[in-house]
Parts: C-alpha cells; structure tokens; sequence
C-alpha cells in the first residue's frame, strides 16, 4: 500500500490463547449451549453449521441478532456474518472470522478473532472500537469458562 492510498474500511484481529484442545475451544464457540453459557447470555440458537442463520442474544444488549454462517470447518475455522453499524456493505453486514490453531502439543489452542469493515470515519471508528472490545471480552469469558468454569461476563456488563 502507497504512503498516498486511502484507507477504505476498518477492521481489527484479536488473538488470544486457551489452554485447551484444539477441537474443545472449537466446540465452545459452534455449539450453542456452550455459548450460551459464557458469551451468549441471553442463549443462542442453533449449532454454527455452514448455511445456517443462527440467532446470538444477551442479557445486558437484549433483542436476538441473526448471526449468518458462510464457513464451518472444523476444527479450523468459523467465518459468520451479522449485522453492524456504519458498515461498508450495501446490506450493514459485517464478516467475523475465528480462527483455531493447535500449539504446544495440542495442549493450547490459539484464537484470532477478525472482524471487518466499518467504514473508515469516526463513526465507523467508534462501533469497531466497541466490538473489538466486545471481542476480546468473549475471549477472555472463553477463556475463564473453558479452563475454569467461570462465567466472567456475569455482571459485566450491567
């Protein structure tokens, strides 16, 4: 890219690392009831199966959101589109790519979490900065659940 090139949208990766299976952190993020248990407060409905729309609700940011999934393979990687706030694309969407990699002799999985594309103004700036917020607090609620059976989002948020 040219020093001159002009930045056409936003978007962030956080990553992070589990000390779990590979295909357990997977699991955790595809199944719903696993969700629902340290992310999706409020539930979510339906396994994250390529083609499916699924729905992702929370206590504290209530109203169901359709959750779109165009990739699922396990135990590898999950792409899924939902809804954003000053998004570029023409119908609001925003595409989230989880990505899972095995290390340390499959004992520590390590996740990116890339969301894209905001448009590149204040506005824009603003709802990426919050869900790269929202992101790495699924993470570390993950994180927590998974390795010590503690829901860290309880009572966060409100």
């Amino acid at each position: 890219m040219s020093s001159n090139a002009e930045l056409e949208q936003l978007s962030f990766t956080v990553s992070g690392f589990i000390s779990k299976a590979v295909s357990q952190v997977y699991e955790a993020v595809a199944d719903p009831a696993q969700l629902s248990s340290y992310f999706t407060t409020g539930g979510a409905q339906g396994r994250l199966e390529a083609g499916t729309t699924v729905t992702w609700d929370f206590h504290d940011f209530p109203g169901a959101f359709p959750v779109k999934v165009l990739e699922a393979e396990f135990p590898k990687k999950i792409v899924l589109q939902w809804g954003a706030e000053h998004a570029t694309a023409d119908d609001a969407m925003n595409t989230v790519t989880f990505e899972f990699t095995s290390v340390d002799d499959s004992t520590r999985t390590k996740v990116d979490i890339t969301e894209s594309a905001w448009q590149a103004n204040s506005a824009g700036a603003q709802a990426a900065f919050g869900n790269c917020m929202g992101w790495t607090g699924m993470m570390a609620a993950m994180k927590t659940w998974l390795e010590y059976g503690i829901n860290l989002r309880e009572g966060f948020y409100k």
